[in-house]
């Protein structure tokens, strides 16, 4: 069994043994890995503050406007690293917690059947096939999860405000679960976060791509910081949209639609394209990853503001 690397200086991801048993053995038995320390974070710094400043600062006018301060953006993207700052063996419980949060290797997560929409009724399927939750990831359940704190903060809001009360602590909430969103969104874009190929190719390799442990840092983290800017990553956002539907299939949506550009990192990474400056390819490329997270992400703090207009259903109604 494989524990998961952490994505984060001085921690490992441990890949491992091939499963012999249970509903995952087919896929692993694909992977042949070593065990290899890796310094990398997702996105890196400079990734996920582009991704949370854009999409802060692409709201529109009919979201509040202590949402869309100077003092607000700031924050929110000063958010944006924040949970790989718990990743410390400084706080080895915490880390250990939230490790798995960052990522799904879907290929594992689907070998398991549908994804449930509850966090414990997936952990429950992965445990009843004999394996363990922190090695296929927890991804899109942390992200709907801290959405709809947002969205129930911004429930608060609303009703505070009509009553005329003060709502300056649920200002900082809202700004709070805006920023922790924004991390787990920046990373659902990244392609090496949603596959077992996370960090060299695994299983049958007729283009030869790279089986060395350095693309997943290499890609997100010096080749953003030295090349993406936040220009780049603005002009290729797209339209404003209001999600409709159920929020967790949608994201699961896009983490699908993430997961369709995994070998083009490998392609990109074949022809050195995230070395140095690169190529105009692979900037352009690695700026379109950024901002469909900073699309994503401002899409859903615009959908949790509209959805948290909605009533609640009275859970004593009837009784």
């Amino acid at each position: 069994m494989r524990l998961k690397e952490t994505y984060t200086v001085s921690m490992f991801r441990i890949p491992g043994s091939f499963r012999s048993l249970g509903v995952l053995a087919p896929v692993l038995g694909l992977c042949a890995f070593v065990l290899t320390p890796q310094a990398v974070h997702a996105w890196g710094n400079e990734g996920h503050r582009m991704i949370n400043r854009l999409a802060v600062t692409t709201l529109p006018a009919d979201v509040p406007e202590f949402l869309r301060a100077p003092a607000a953006v700031d924050e929110i993207e000063y958010l944006g690293p924040e949970p790989d700052r718990w990743r410390s063996k400084a706080e080895p419980e915490l880390s250990a917690a939230q490790a798995p949060e960052h990522f799904i290797d879907l290929e594992l997560a689907d070998a398991l059947g549908p994804l449930p929409h509850k966090r414990f009724d997936f952990e429950a399927k992965v445990f009843a096939a004999g394996e363990r939750p922190e090695t296929i990831g927890l991804q899109p359940w942390q992200t709907d999860e801290v959405w709809e704190r947002l969205k129930a903060a911004m429930r608060q809001y609303r009703e505070m405000k009509a009553a005329g009360q003060d709502t300056k602590d649920v200002e900082a909430a809202i700004i709070f679960y805006a920023g922790w969103l924004g991390h787990y969104v920046g990373d659902g874009s990244q392609p090496l976060h949603v596959t077992v190929k996370y960090n060299g190719w695994v299983g049958p390799n007729p283009n030869g791509y790279t089986t060395e442990h350095h693309i997943h840092y290499e890609f997100e983290s010096p080749f953003v910081a030295a090349n993406i800017h936040l220009a780049d990553v603005q002009a290729r956002m797209t339209p404003l949209k209001a999600i409709d539907g159920d929020m967790f299939d949608a994201y699961v949506a896009y983490l699908r639609h993430t997961a369709t550009f995994v070998e083009k990192v490998y392609q990109l990474d074949k022809v050195g394209g995230f070395v140095g400056a690169g190529t105009p390819e692979s900037r352009d490329f690695t700026a379109a990853r950024l901002a469909d997270g900073a699309s994503m992400l401002r899409d859903m703090i615009y959908s949790a503001w509209l959805d948290s207009a909605q009533p609640v259903p009275d859970p004593y109604a009837g009784k």
